[in-house]
């Protein structure tokens, strides 16, 4: 978590993590599916990591699941019972269900997948959020 004095809302945190997505952003398997339509899509895994940074809680994770077979991953973020933030929900299509989630440990050295999504997410948003300069 950010040592941090700035205080923000959840919804001017949520504007800038919107406004941060972008085909670099998302997940690699995600981008052929990619359109400035559904900017949230591949987009579930940095954006969680990227909140955990910002506020802390636990990263969730859940399969997604389409006409019962297997579809992927999803992740966001829990703060404590009953209190899930999830920026990237709209993400999914038609007949697209997820699992249970449950709370998974981030590694110490970071994400292994998505490295570089991560830190390009991770920058605009706190520059954005005005922890960090622009860079020219």
């Amino acid at each position: 978590m950010l040592d941090i004095m700035t205080v923000w809302t959840l919804a001017e945190v949520e504007q800038a993590v919107r406004a941060s997505w972008g085909a670099d952003t998302c997940d690699p398997v995600a981008i052929p599916d990619w359109t400035p339509d559904n900017p949230s899509l591949g987009q579930c895994g940095t954006t969680a990591l990227v909140i955990q940074d910002l506020l802390g809680g636990d990263l969730v994770l859940a399969r997604v699941h389409l006409n019962g077979e297997s579809d992927g991953n999803h992740y966001w973020n829990r703060f404590g019972p009953g209190i899930d933030i999830d920026f990237t929900r709209e993400q999914f299509r038609k007949g697209q269900t997820l699992t249970e989630g449950e709370v998974v440990h981030r590694g110490p050295d970071g994400p292994r997948r998505c490295r570089e999504e991560y830190e390009l997410l991770r920058s605009r948003v706190l520059t954005r959020l005005g922890l960090i300069p622009p860079t020219t």
